[in-house]
Parts: C-alpha cells; structure tokens; sequence
C-alpha cells in the first residue's frame, strides 16, 4: 500500500487547526468584549449550537465515520472510489438540504427544544431569528466535510485543515468592521457565519477536484453501495445524536441560570483548544491510516500507527490539562477579561475550566480508540457506548444541579467523558494486537505524567510570584507568556531527562515523512 504519512499528517493537521483556534480565541476575545456575556450572546450561543450540532450528526461524526473507511479502502483497492464518492455526495446533498428547509421553517421548536428556558423571557424571539440566519450553515459544512473526508483519505491534509480558519477570519472581519463603523456587533456576527460556510465548501469542493474527484450535485442513487454506507452510519448517526443530546442537557440545565451559557461557552471554546490541535488532528489522520492498514493486512502497521499517535497525543494533552487545571483564573482573565467581560465572568469561566481540564485527557482518549471500531466499520458498539455516557451525563447534570447550579453540566460532561473511553477500551480488547498499544508507549506514559506533574508544580509556584504582574492591565499578556515559556521548558526539559520523549525523534519522522 502507498502509506499515509502519519506524523507528517498529524503535524500539518495540527499546525492548521492550531491556527483555527488561536484565532478562535481572538475571535471568542473579541466576540466577549463587544457583545460580553448577557441575553445577545446567549442567544448567539444556543442558535450557532444548532447547526454544529447536525453537522456533527451527520457529516462530521455519522456520515464520516462510515464514508471515510469505505472510502479508504475502495481507493487502496482500486474499487470504484470515485464512484462512490459521487454517489454519497449525491445522496448527502439531497438529505441535508431537506433538513436544511425543515430547520428553518421549525426553528421555534428547535430553540424551545435546546433552550427552554429562554422561553422565559426575549431571548427565545432573538434566537429564533438568529437561527433561521445561521442554519443553513449546516448544509454547506456537510458537504465540504465529506470533501475533507476524500482528501484526508488520499493524504491530502493541507486544505481540509485549514478550511475551518475561514470561518474565524470571516467572523473576526466582520466584528472589527462593527467595531470600526459603531454598528451593531451581534447583527456583523451572525450574517458572518452563512457567508463563511459558502467559502469553505468552495475551498474543499476545489481541492477534491484538482485531487481528481470533481464531484456535482446528481439525483442519488440507490445501491448495494449506499445501502451499506446507511447501514454503518445509521449506528453512528444515532451515537453522534446521543452525544448532542448530551450537549442539549447540559444547555438546558444551564439556560435556567443567568449568564451561564455565556460563561460555558468561553471555557468549552478554552479546553477545545488542546482538544482541537492534539486529540481531534490525532483522529482525523488516523482513521484512514488504520483503515488503509488493515485491508492491506498490515495489523503490526496498525499498532505501530496507533501507538504512536496515542503518545503523541498524550504527550502534548496531559500537560495542558494540568495547566488549565492549575492556572485556570488566570489563562481566562487574561484572554477574556475586557470590554463587556469582567472579573466576576472570569472566576466563573475559570471554575469551569478547570472542571472540563479534569476530562480533557478522556476526550482526547476517545479520539484515539474510536478509530479503532470505525476503521473496521463497527459503529455499533460506540454507540450503545454513547447511551450509557449520555444516561450517566444527563442524570448529572439534572440530579447535581440543586447542588452545583450552572456548574452541573461541566461536571456531568467529563464524568461521561471518561466513562464513555473505559467503554472503548473496555470494547476494542477483542481486535487483537492491532488493537493494543506497544511495550515503548507503556514505557514513557508514565514518564509523561511525571514531567507534567512537576510542570504544574512550577506553574502553581510561578503564579504566585507573579501575581503582582498578572493584575496590571498592560503587562497580563507578557506575564502569561512568561508563565507560560518557563512552563513549557520545565515540561519539555525534564521529559527529555525523564525519557518521556526524545523531541530528535519528531524531527526524524518528518524528514523520513511518517
């Protein structure tokens, strides 16, 4: 087989969504300061939610997981891939935009669906309308998501991962001309988002066909070919619905509190960054790798290319969860206390924050074994996986919520997240040696965990000294970037001695391009 190059892959996807969050966060900055938390951004929240979460159903999380291994391995092999292509972008074009038009027209009872509880007061009208005008967002992020599924598969990484970053420009464009001409920042925010999913569909639908799989809207058609495509994504369409589901929970919970969708927005945007450019960057490489890999017959490949995306990504998540959990005040009140945010968001930010810090490591996990069922076309068991997350994450987030208020859903979330890896790892025992990590990831994790603790010592003690620094307005940037350096050197420093990594080694796998 002509191999996917895993590190190269993992680097460049990493690269790029790395850049998508930086500049998610001065998006998020500038969205906190011109808008702040209160009833305009609550309803942003819960309207933008809605096509994120279908597109999550059924591009991102059902429709991927089931095209991009039949897809991988029709094109290992030479078994009509472009053809199915063509008929799964037919048939995804057609149910999408039906679902599309049914949005729109039912979107008051999506909203009281998701939000009940703004029901209660203005905010309900006002993300009504916001929604109609974001919804058809969906439509064009499924399709360019099943783009990516076919360039990812050819290893072409480039483009599919730097398409998310046009929604951030658009978006920061768009508020820095409210900001500019005194207009009304909310109404700039909204009309930016149907805008940029127009331009990242253009971006993808080129690259697939200078990749050789121009691709154009045809009737579907029905064959043995889509017949299987629905019968594995069916599974995994229900288990990306029991996953919203949660995320809907925890969003209703928190509607019936003042400001706390606001304030869970800002902290999931925070732990999504690590969660972004280590864990979901792991996954999408690795997917067609494995699938590649096992109708090749290649299972030592397969373990090889797993271990060594699982101690990647743990080299790099485990330290960030003991930073967000360490100095979580302070990582919020200096990228998001400004403008319309003050110190009161900051201290409830930062309390979640560090509650979803806690589970960062578990959704990272899951990127890594669910992989592991999708390659070979399993999506059943991840799903009967997810009702058992999505029970305990909902009895959460309801029974704590006498008890913890708006922080409920936080806690709920990484507690199900956790449970929902033990499932996986629990389940992907049975596939044998592809399936288990090798003896030189057993060797350095717990080296990893040791260099990371002893990072977070030095964070916790650096903080304190500089406090001082950290409370003047103009100097908070420079103070984190300190902060923020020394714990980098300590954590990559001690790790080298430790024998948790050998950072020549990266260095080697891209010049050999693995």
């Amino acid at each position: 087989m002509k191999p996917i190059r895993l590190m190269t892959g993992f680097f460049t996807v990493g690269v790029w969504t790395l850049l998508s969050r930086v500049l998610g966060f001065i998006r998020e900055v500038m969205i906190l300061s011109l808008i702040g938390p209160g009833p305009m951004m609550d309803a942003f929240v819960a309207a933008f939610r809605l096509p994120n979460m279908f597109r999550r159903f059924f591009a991102e999380g059902a429709f991927n997981a089931a095209f991009v291994p039949m897809f991988s391995k029709r094109l290992e092999g030479n078994e009509g891939a472009p053809e199915f292509a063509q008929n799964a972008f037919a048939g995804l074009f057609f149910v999408v935009t039906v679902l599309t038009a049914l949005g729109m027209v039912f979107m008051p009872g999506l909203v009281w669906l998701t939000a009940e509880g703004f029901s209660q007061d203005g905010r309900f009208d006002v993300t009504v309308d916001f929604g109609r005008i974001v919804f058809p967002y969906i439509l064009f992020m499924s399709l360019s998501a099943l783009f990516s599924g076919i360039l990812n598969a050819t290893g072409r990484f480039a483009v599919a991962a730097a398409a998310p970053v046009l929604l951030n420009i658009f978006v920061i464009s768009a508020l820095t001309i409210a900001a500019l001409t005194g207009s009304e920042a909310i109404n700039w925010l909204i009309w930016a988002i149907p805008v940029a999913g127009m331009a990242q569909l253009a971006l993808t639908w080129r690259a697939a066909s200078q990749a050789g799989f121009s691709l154009r809207p045809k009737r579907p058609r029905w064959n043995k070919d889509m017949r299987d495509l629905v019968v594995i994504a069916l599974p995994a369409a229900l288990a990306s619905g029991v996953m919203q589901i949660n995320l809907v929970v925890g969003q209703l919970v928190a509607s019936q509190y003042e400001n706390a969708v606001s304030w869970l927005f800002a902290a999931d945007r925070l732990y999504q960054l690590p969660l972004g450019v280590v864990g979901i960057a792991v996954g999408i490489v690795l997917l067609p790798d494995l699938s590649r890999r096992l109708r090749a017959g290649d299972d030592a490949g397969a373990q090889t290319a797993l271990s060594r995306a699982a101690e990647i990504s743990l080299a790099l998540t485990i330290p960030s969860a003991v930073a967000l959990m360490v100095i979580p005040l302070t990582l919020v009140s200096v990228l998001f206390e400004r403008g319309a945010s003050g110190t009161d968001d900051s201290a409830a930010i930062a309390t979640a924050v560090m509650i979803y810090g806690l589970g960062l490591p578990a959704f990272v996990l899951q990127k890594i074994v669910q992989p592991l069922y999708f390659a070979r076309e399993d999506t059943r068991r991840p799903f009967y996986f997810a009702l058992v997350a999505m029970v305990i994450n909902a009895g959460l987030a309801v029974g704590l919520a006498p008890l913890a208020d708006w922080l409920a859903p936080a806690i709920a979330a990484t507690v199900a997240g956790w449970a929902m890896y033990g499932l996986l790892a629990l389940g992907a025992r049975g596939f044998g040696e592809a399936a288990r990590v090798d003896a030189r990831f057993r060797n350095r994790i717990w080296r990893i965990v040791a260099a990371s603790v002893l990072m977070g010592i030095a964070l916790w003690f650096l903080n304190t000294q500089l406090t001082p620094l950290l409370s003047l307005p103009w100097w908070r940037g420079i103070g984190l970037l300190i902060l923020l350096t020394i714990g980098a050197i300590v954590y990559f420093g001690s790790g080298q001695m430790l024998g948790a990594f050998k950072l020549a080694e990266f260095k080697a796998a891209m010049r050999r391009g693995r």
